[in-house]
């Protein structure tokens, strides 16, 4: 086993409770779901590691795979040749998959290294990948085996981030899945409100989110992730959940279980979307609805002002949403409400109903929905409907382009600041810019 530093540059669930605040917006529009299964097309769990090292800097994480992992994260991440990368990969070589030498020994061999050159990481991730998980690498026990070896150095952690079953946003779930245990629980008899915002965002986004809930009179708000690994929230009663991300159903249910009550709202893309979000935290808190409108209409006319320079490239658009990173139902809601694009198919990874039922009740009647991917027959519904965009998969882009399509690579949007009222007229401008390029080649 060697090591690779690469330079940087969920399935479907339940939530049980039954007293969480709820942002109603009416029932969910009935749906047409075609579930399919087949050869899929989609980034591995590895590639959340470019936005999670991002955020806690105090953090590193490992992955333990193949170089083929390294030149992923490292391709995902870009090249800095100057930086000192906050992530790596324990390379399995030919001796480790023949079981010819001891991986537990190498990879606590390979630890040890890291932590005295890298004094100042405080949470070690190490990350499953399809080779370790091929040849059964533990990394559960050896995650325990290497925190009882550096106690009181640092904490070691582990969740898989392969490609096998999960697409590639689910990686982020994992890593917050582990955290979980970490974070401090409230004692009973001295619960305080909280609000908790769950999800990786760009810190300028956070901190005017913050603001503002800090306007509306909310004043105890925390961030899962942190920005310092070891910095975690505490939660249990009293604390309110609000996803800012749509992609994370374990961490959910795993706080829910903690004690954190869910606030159902739609996610916050788009105008629409992001004030539904801020209002729902706002009800969940007593806040009056009047003191919510004099906060956020004016960033409502604002945003809209934004938006409509876009909305005339996007408005009567046909677009077609190929499964990728679970962000699919929420930007069709936005661009089909906000934008006026015309929905061909919406397709997600997974479906996880409860987590959409805010999101789905505002997508037009009959959207058609599929859940999951066989490659092959969602091709060819993009074929013979010709839409006019295509949001998918990077590996999809090209051979669609040269088909005569405009499309929109999916993980560009997760790489984005695109949650919020003020990021809405930013949000659709990343939509409405494959259109221009296309229009502006066909007349070249």
């Amino acid at each position: 086993m060697s090591t690779a530093a690469s330079s940087p540059a969920a399935s479907t669930g339940v939530l049980s409770q039954e007293n969480a605040p709820q942002q109603q917006l009416g029932d969910p529009a009935p749906t047409a779901v075609l579930r399919e299964s087949g050869q899929r097309e989609v980034f591995c769990g590895l590639t959340s590691i470019v936005w999670l090292h991002r955020r806690m800097p105090d953090a590193f994480f490992l992955v333990v795979g193949s170089r083929t992992c390294a030149h992923l994260i490292q391709s995902a991440a870009g090249v800095m040749i100057f930086a000192e990368p906050r992530f790596g990969t324990a390379i399995l070589g030919e001796r480790d998959l023949a079981g010819l030498a001891d991986a537990n020994e190498e990879l606590d061999r390979l630890v040890a290294q890291l932590l005295a050159r890298r004094p100042e990481i405080r949470t070690l991730f190490l990350v499953g990948s399809c080779p370790s998980e091929v040849i059964k690498l533990d990394l559960a026990k050896a995650a325990e085996r290497l925190n009882r070896a550096h106690a009181g150095r640092v904490m070691v952690l582990n969740y898989s981030g392969s490609g096998i079953e999960t697409t590639f946003t689910q990686g982020e779930d994992g890593a917050l899945q582990a955290l979980i245990p970490l974070m401090p629980r409230v004692e009973s008899g001295s619960e305080t409100d909280q609000l908790l915002i769950v999800g990786t965002l760009a810190d300028a986004v956070e901190d005017r989110l913050i603001a503002l809930f800090h306007k509306l009179g909310i004043a105890r708000v925390a961030s899962l992730p942190p920005r310092r690994s070891t910095e975690l929230p505490a939660v249990g009663p009293g604390t309110r959940l609000l996803l800012a991300q749509p992609y994370l159903s374990g961490t959910a249910r795993a706080l829910v279980d903690r004690g954190a009550a869910l606030i159902r709202a739609p996610y916050p893309f788009g105008v629409e979307g992001s004030r539904a979000w801020m209002a729902a935290a706002a009800t969940a808190f007593g806040v009056a609805p009047e003191r919510v409108a004099e906060v956020l209409d004016p960033l409502v006319e604002r945003g809209r002002r934004a938006l409509a320079p876009q909305r005339e490239v996007l408005a009567g658009k046909r677009l077609f949403l190929l499964p990728d990173s679970q962000l699919e139902i929420p930007l069709a809601r936005f661009l089909s409400l906000e934008c006026g694009m015309e929905l061909v198919e919406v397709g997600t990874p997974y479906l996880d109903r409860q987590l959409m039922a805010e999101e789905l009740a505002l997508l037009p009647a009959g959207t058609q929905l599929s859940e999951g991917q066989h490659l092959d027959n969602q091709l060819a519904r993009v074929r013979q409907a010709h839409p006019d965009l295509v949001l998918c998969g990077l590996g999809l882009a090209n051979p669609l382009e040269a088909e005569g399509m405009a499309t929109k690579w999916s993980i560009e949007l997760v790489f984005s600041p695109i949650h919020g009222i003020d990021q809405a007229g930013d949000l659709a401008e990343l939509f409405a810019r494959p259109l221009r390029r296309h229009r502006a080649i066909s007349f070249a």
